[in-house]
């Protein structure tokens, strides 16, 4: 199966948080709402440093994807 990089989802139980997926490594969850990052990889030491600015990069175009979403149902 072929996944988009970025998924949109909500929650019933979390009214107020706006959640995006990103489905390719380094594979994580962010809530838009708090910015709080959920991520299902294990990390090295050694990694934290590539970490930091693919997290950068990813959680940037998270957060573009959602506004480029959102602008889609404005239209």
């Amino acid at each position: 199966m072929s996944l988009p990089k970025f998924i949109l989802g909500d929650n019933s139980d979390y009214p107020d948080a706006i959640f995006i997926i990103h489905t390719e490594f380094p594979r994580f969850i962010i809530n838009l709402e708090n910015d709080e990052v959920e991520w299902f990889e294990d990390f090295d030491v050694e990694d934290q440093k590539e970490l930091q600015t693919e997290t950068e990069n990813a959680i940037k175009q998270a957060t573009e994807f959602y506004d480029n979403e959102i602008a889609k149902y404005e239209d």
